[in-house]
């Protein structure tokens, strides 16, 4: 059985906007967050080889050092013409200034030089895996995607990251288009669209609905 989370949990990120998802979804659910910048953490080496792998790292990492249960998210954009490309190196190809729009940039040219140019030739998905690591060695993980579409030029001020060029599949709006509550809200008010969300889900049935 799954070990259920109560209290406050450390969220293992120095990411803002990540944050304010992640601490908007615990709230439904009455748990407390402090984020492992506001706790001074320093952010690990992420050596993993996949989105799993370097959540494990960072949650891992942040619940020895504050000595209670944190949670992580590593999450990316997964490009089918670039061979999986960024995927786990998403947020490094923004670079160490976050430079997102020319991250989405690069991607877009790389595209049009691969002749990619009609949207079932870009075709993409979003991947969230997510890891709660206690103190013990326990851990409990989570994973999820989200299918869509690599639109440009880039729509839309919300959200973050490569949100502006995603275009969800069955939607008319990107992700940078769409107000929080629809992108990464849960049932009843949302409908758990975004790969962060649908992976909370998981979690939640799973360590916070009982």
């Amino acid at each position: 059985m799954a070990r259920r989370i109560t209290g406050t949990l450390v969220i293992a990120t120095h990411n803002p906007g990540k944050l304010r998802e992640m601490r908007d979804l615990l709230s439904i659910h009455g748990v407390g967050a402090i984020s492992a910048g506001e706790l001074g953490l320093p952010e690990p080496d992420e050596t993993g080889s996949t989105f799993a792998e370097n959540a494990r790292i960072k949650a891992q990492a942040a619940a020895r050092l504050a000595n209670q249960p944190a949670f992580s998210d590593d999450s990316g954009l997964v490009v089918d013409a670039l061979g999986g490309e960024p995927g786990i190196h998403s947020a490094r190809w923004a670079g160490p200034d976050k430079d997102f729009a020319g991250a989405m940039t690069k991607i877009d040219t790389m595209l049009r030089e691969r002749g990619a140019t009609s949207p079932e030739q870009r075709r993409a998905h979003f991947v969230s895996a997510l890891c709660v690591a206690w103190p013990d060695g326990h851990l409990e993980e989570f994973e999820a995607k989200v299918d869509g579409t690599l639109v440009w030029p880039p729509r839309g001020t919300r959200g973050f990251g490569y949100d502006p060029m995603f275009l969800p599949d069955g939607h008319t709006r990107t992700f940078g288009e769409m107000p929080a509550e629809e992108k990464h809200g849960l049932p009843p008010h949302g409908k758990g669209l975004s790969h962060r969300a649908r992976a909370f889900l998981k979690l939640a049935e799973a360590c916070l609905v009982r």
